[in-house]
């Protein structure tokens, strides 16, 4: 018998600024920032079974299964399941890895989130946020499932609505080190707080963007080209860079002239993620 594999959405995210305020004593940095959920992202299957396995049908290239997130994440959920469940795990991967804008991260929030109805672990969304921060500091904006603004070292998340807006996301073909640009000299750490009940995307920027820009000249190439057509700026860390526009058939336009060199896709900002639309949350 074919076994029956459910599928959930597992939504990308971009961080419409990005401001690093100061460093805690634990050598973390102190964040500001805007989490924006979008309505494309990859899928994550999901075929329970009776036999306590936990494994990844299919696995990404260059990350063993281990250290996969995806499968982390279930190792982690798996101490609170009251019966002998497992799971083989599907990942339909659609967005760029590395690129900044949330892949594996919403990868693992959407195993635990699933996991938790499907084994009827019954923790609550707090209890599976703090799960999801011991895998990685933007897992838990997914667990949570709202866009929204957040501080600390991106844990501590004040849901907003924002107003509709279509992005153009493009990534080059360059990977980025997080732990890279978050210990090198030359990264500020000295941005004023702001107050985000006056926040407007003009009067915020990323904090890591010009170091990126000059380290990895692919992004900076492309974040220039997408000035010309649209305010643009860099997600996170990188690689991935987005475009804002207010109607979807000019951000459909510019994907269209966007060089063969960069991948891209167009993507509605949404208030509620996919997911927890799907799961009646």
């Amino acid at each position: 018998m074919a076994p029956k594999i459910k599928w959930y959405p597992s939504p990308a995210k971009l961080n419409l600024f990005l401001h690093i305020i100061g460093r805690y004593e634990n050598g973390y940095h102190q964040l500001q920032s805007l989490f924006q959920l979008l309505d494309q992202g990859d899928e994550i299957g999901f075929d329970i079974n009776a036999n306590s396995t936990i494994r990844i049908a299919e696995q990404l290239s260059g990350v063993p299964e281990h250290e996969n997130l995806v499968y982390r994440a279930a190792i982690a959920l798996k101490a609170y399941a009251h019966e002998r469940n497992g799971c083989v795990l599907h990942i339909n991967k659609r967005l760029p890895m590395g690129g900044g804008i949330g892949g594996g991260s919403s990868n693992a929030a959407t195993v635990l989130v699933v996991l938790n109805q499907l084994w009827h672990c019954n923790l609550n969304t707090e209890a599976l946020a703090q799960i999801g921060l011991t895998l990685g500091a933007d897992v838990p904006i997914f667990v949570h499932g709202n866009t929204a603004f957040a501080e600390g070292v991106g844990d501590v998340l004040l849901p907003t609505a924002t107003t509709e807006k279509w992005y153009l996301v493009a990534t080059p073909n360059v990977s980025i080190s997080t732990k890279t640009i978050f210990t090198s000299v030359d990264l500020p750490r000295n941005t004023p707080k702001i107050d985000f009940k006056t926040y407007s995307f003009e009067k915020t920027h990323n904090d890591c963007q010009s170091l990126v820009e000059k380290t990895h000249k692919d992004v900076a190439n492309l974040l220039h080209w997408l000035l010309h057509y649209a305010p643009s700026r860099m997600t996170g860390t990188g690689a991935s860079v987005f475009a804002v526009f207010d109607a979807k058939e000019n951000a459909d336009k510019v994907l269209h002239l966007l060089p063969d060199c960069y991948a891209g896709f167009v993507a509605k900002s949404v208030n509620r993620s996919g997911l927890h639309i799907a799961l009646g949350l």
